[in-house]
Order: C-alpha cells, then sequence, then structure tokens
C-alpha cells in the first residue's frame, strides 16, 4: 500500500476530472480513475478488450477490475475472464465519508458535513453475494479498499430538505487508509469476528460485526458457500453454524 502515491493521484484526477467535467457530472468517474491509475499507472494498459468485454486493466497477463457497485455486471465479464486469466475486483469501501449536496437549480454546493458512519469490510458482503458461485473460483482474487472519501449528492429527494432519496453523483477519494486481499477461500475467515465463539447464530453474528440481520444473514450465506463456516444445527428457531477449522 503507498498512501504518499494514491493522494498524488487522486490530487492530480481531480483536478483534470474538474476541468473537464464539473463536480456533479461525473457519476464514479473520479473515484474509479484514481483507482485505475493507483493499481496501474501505465495508461497504455487501461481499457483492453478481452473477448466480447473491456477490462479495466490488463497488465502482465492478468485483470484489474475497478467495481465501485453492482457487481450483477461483473458475472458475464468473470465467465470470460476467469477461464484464461487471473482477476483482481477491487472495491472501494468509505472508512470515513464527509457529505456534500448539490442543489440542482442554483448549483450551489453545500460545506462538507462528516458522517456518523464508518465504513468496514461488511459493507461489501452485499456485492459479493451477487458473484458468489465465483468466490471460490482460484484465479479470483478481491481487494477491499478502505478510503477517506468525500460524497456528492443531489438535493433530490423525496423528503421536505430533498436529502431522503438523493441520487449521488460522486465519490472524491481523500486518502487509503487500508488494503484488504482475499486471494483464496480461506481469506474469508476475515469475515468472522475474532469474539464469536466456536459455534454462533446469525443474531450473534450480526451484534458482533456490528451489521444488520440481514447482513449477517448474507455472510454466513457466502461463508457456508465458501466453507469457512459450517452450519451444524439450530439453537432455538436460529441456524447454528461453526468454524470450518473446528471440524478437523
Amino acid at each position: 500500500m503507498d498512501t504518499l502515491r494514491f493522494k498524488e493521484i487522486c490530487a492530480t484526477t481531480i483536478s483534470a476530472e474538474k476541468e473537464r467535467n464539473g463536480i456533479g457530472t461525473l457519476g464514479e468517474k473520479t473515484l474509479h480513475a484514481a483507482l485505475k491509475l493507483y493499481f496501474e499507472p501505465n495508461k497504455a494498459s487501461h481499457e483492453t478488450k478481452i473477448g466480447p468485454f473491456v477490462a479495466d486493466i490488463f497488465s502482465e497477463n492478468s485483470i484489474i477490475e475497478i467495481q465501485t457497485r453492482a457487481f450483477e455486471k461483473l458475472r458475464k465479464k468473470l465467465s470470460i475472464f476467469l477461464e484464461k486469466y487471473p482477476v483482481t475486483v477491487v472495491y472501494p469501501i468509505a472508512k470515513t465519508k464527509w457529505i456534500l449536496w448539490i442543489d440542482e437549480h442554483t448549483g450551489i454546493i453545500s460545506k462538507k458535513r462528516k458522517s456518523p458512519k464508518q465504513g468496514k469490510i461488511y459493507d461489501a458482503l452485499r456485492e459479493l453475494y451477487k458473484i458468489k458461485p465465483t468466490l471460490s473460483h482460484p484465479s479470483l482474487r478481491i481487494c477491499l479498499t478502505l478510503i477517506d472519501m468525500e460524497e456528492y449528492r443531489y438535493l433530490n429527494g423525496w423528503s421536505e430538505d430533498r436529502k431522503k432519496g438523493s441520487t449521488r453523483c460522486d465519490r472524491i477519494p481523500v486518502e487509503l487508509v487500508e488494503e484488504i486481499y482475499i486471494s483464496n477461500a480461506s481469506d474469508y475467515i476475515k469475515f468472522v469476528p475474532i469474539e464469536l465463539g466456536t459455534q454462533f447464530t446469525s443474531i450473534e453474528y450480526e451484534k458482533a460485526a456490528r451489521t444488520d440481520l440481514h447482513t449477517s444473514q448474507i455472510a454466513l450465506n457466502i461463508l457456508a458457500c465458501v466453507g469457512v463456516v459450517k452450519r451444524v444445527g439450530k439453537r432455538g428457531h436460529s441456524y447454528l453454524y461453526e468454524r470450518a477449522e473446528t471440524n478437523s
């Protein structure tokens, strides 16, 4: 991890994107562009056609895909790419986030306010579930990048203050905090909180991971699929899970 180089890339990318488009017209382009340059500085390796698809990065006979959301769009790509090359999927998570609001009518941008939510690796689970059948593939690697970022949103929501249901228009990376690699199926143990006992339910997982029940159920579904945990029975009305290493 090179935090200084990431900052330099962010500054260059933000300046170029603002000059070309201006904040509010970018979608996810700033974050995506910065990550693409961070993982591969040589632009000649960007946007390479492989079969019917275009890879974000193709270098040294391997592929890197920067996916900021909508992992369902990766399914067909991965089915083709993984037949021939190792693939790393990079997914950015907002560690610390500051919100800025854009008034679509006046163009005025509010002062930034820090979100109370802190991002963590469990935030990736709903997206990873969308490519669950490929998670155990020996040529697939996941890189979760925890990044401090500024999020710009339009004031176009349905609530009185126009914030609820609003549209996100861009995320500006500020600082790279951590890179977490899932290089094989056993690495998914990183999604099992240390404080959990050898056996636990989804409700106990929810509390230990400090997430919601639906996310904990998705997590355990994925973890069982890759063989990190195993369903061993029931405790009351809840399924009971066990760490896979306890079965050896």
